[in-house]
C-alpha cells in the first residue's frame, strides 16, 4: 500500500511534512480537557481537569437558556531573551476553552459553587430542596 506525503515543494518528501502539517497544528491546538459529571441525592458536580489553571482563568456562568457555561482563557508569555534561536513552532503559549453544559430543572442556582484544586476545576451545583421546589412551582389562580 502506497502512501502520499505532501511537500512544501511537491518534490522533496521529508520527516518533517507530518510534524509541520497545518491540520494536524488545528487538531494540537484544541484544548478539549477531560470532564466528569457526577450526580449525589443532594447534586451535582461537574469536575474539569485543569492542570496548571488557577481561578482567574475561568469564566463559569448560567446563560439566558439555563445552561452551564465555562470558560476558560490561559495566555502565558515566555521572555526569553535568546536570540540564537528560534522558534519553528510553538503551541504552548495561548490556550481556550468553552463547554456548555445543559442544567438539569431540579439545580438549585442561588448554591452552585466552583473551585480549583490540584489541577481540577469543581463546579458544585445543589439540587433544590423539597421547599425550594415547591416555592419554585407558582400555581396561577383562574379568574
Amino acid at each position: 500500500m502506497a502512501t502520499t506525503r505532501r511537500s512544501y515543494q511537491g518534490w522533496l518528501p521529508t520527516v518533517f511534512d507530518d510534524f509541520f502539517d497545518n491540520d494536524w497544528s488545528r487538531r494540537a491546538n484544541a484544548m478539549t480537557p477531560a470532564i466528569n459529571v457526577l450526580e449525589s441525592p443532594t447534586g451535582y458536580e461537574v469536575e474539569v481537569a485543569a492542570p496548571g489553571l488557577t481561578k482567574d482563568d475561568f469564566n463559569i456562568h448560567i446563560d439566558e437558556d439555563n445552561n452551564l457555561v465555562i470558560a476558560m482563557e490561559k495566555k502565558s508569555e515566555n521572555h526569553t531573551q535568546n536570540r540564537e534561536a528560534r522558534y519553528l513552532r510553538r503551541e504552548f503559549n495561548y490556550t481556550k476553552f468553552h463547554q456548555t453544559l445543559i442544567l438539569p430543572e431540579d439545580v438549585d442556582h442561588e448554591g452552585i459553587e466552583a473551585r480549583v484544586a490540584d489541577g481540577v476545576l469543581t463546579v458544585v451545583l445543589p439540587k433544590l430542596t423539597p421547599e425550594k421546589k415547591e416555592k419554585a412551582m407558582q400555581h396561577i389562580e383562574v379568574k
